[in-house]
């Protein structure tokens, strides 16, 4: 197996898009919140479609912003449905991101004969096309280095998410683990359950590209998840949420440029076998994590022996 430039970067950028999603992921599992995450991913596609639509660029800020705001809207219908419904809020999800889903898919359907838009990748990104979308050079020891616009922008959004995380650690700690004592300590539990969906709409559409709909709840559930089984304290999660979602990005690339000709296929993509990996790491943690891990708990206690003397 040859390692080009072109691998380096495919693994940067899903490295990139995986830590990204991670952070506020770990949130979505603390909150019992993981499926928002799915809802976010699916309904964001009226948001693209119509920036799509209007600027005929899957480049443009009309994209960017639409679909965020789309993202943060489906929170907000989802609590509007939840209440004035009065349905339980696992079924307000699906009602209303099916329901932006649909509109979403026929609002690209329109668009697939006028605009450069694939409905596949729609669904599990086009990683290994994002080191050709080159945003601006420069020069590294004499040597020309070409940097994508995908690393740019998911870098920006880790940036921007770590920031945020780091400046109100404190109020999403407490929100997340008891809602009515942080509004007691004069948190506003709403606010941050907001700021937080405003971070996964964000960090999905610079995501979604690269991995699309699909991967990207995978990104932003597994990681964390697998995290959750290794430690009970928030910051050494965070960490390691951001540690699996690199190595699921790089040995998701070594498992799609390696595995196929072993098995038979001729090609498979970076995003799903990325998944696949976050997958497998999840499986490894919950069968022999030293708290919660399966094969842990089946251990049988040893009995103190007794001195007969």
């Amino acid at each position: 197996m040859t390692w080009l430039a072109l691998d380096t970067w495919i693994v940067i950028v899903g490295a990139l898009c995986a830590v990204a999603c991670a952070l506020p992921g770990c949130f979505l599992v603390l909150r019992r919140m993981s499926m928002m995450g799915d809802a976010i991913s699916h309904a964001v596609l009226p948001g693209l479609a119509i920036g799509f639509l209007a600027t005929g660029s899957r480049a443009s800020v009309a994209m960017f912003v639409g679909a965020a705001v789309v993202g943060v809207l489906t929170a907000v219908f989802t609590q509007w449905v939840s209440k004035l419904g009065q349905v339980d809020r696992g079924a307000a999800m699906g009602i209303v991101f099916t329901t932006l889903f649909a509109v979403g898919l026929l609002l690209i359907v329109q668009a697939a004969d006028h605009v450069d838009l694939d409905p596949g990748c729609v669904l599990y990104g086009a990683l290994e096309l994002t080191p050709l979308d080159v945003l601006f050079s420069v020069e590294l020891a004499g040597i020309p280095i070409d940097v994508p616009r995908a690393a740019v922008s998911l870098a920006a959004v880790l940036v921007l998410n770590l920031t945020l995380i780091t400046l109100f650690y404190k109020e999403f700690n407490i929100s997340a683990f008891d809602s009515a004592l942080a509004t007691t300590l004069g948190i506003h539990a709403g606010a941050m359950h907001y700021l937080l969906m405003a971070m996964v709409a964000v960090t999905t559409v610079a995501a979604f590209e690269a991995v699309g709909s699909i991967i990207v709840i995978a990104m932003l559930i597994v990681p964390a998840a697998t995290a959750y089984l290794l430690t009970d304290r928030l910051a050494v999660m965070l960490g390691l949420s951001a540690v699996f979602g690199v190595l699921a990005a790089l040995l998701g690339h070594l498992g799609a440029v390696a595995l196929p000709p072993l098995i038979g296929f001729e090609s498979t993509t970076t995003s799903g076998v990325m998944a696949t990996a976050a997958g497998l790491l999840f499986l490894l943690a919950w069968l022999f994590s030293p708290g919660y891990g399966l094969m842990t708990r089946r251990k049988p206690v040893a009995q103190p022996s007794l001195n007969p003397t």
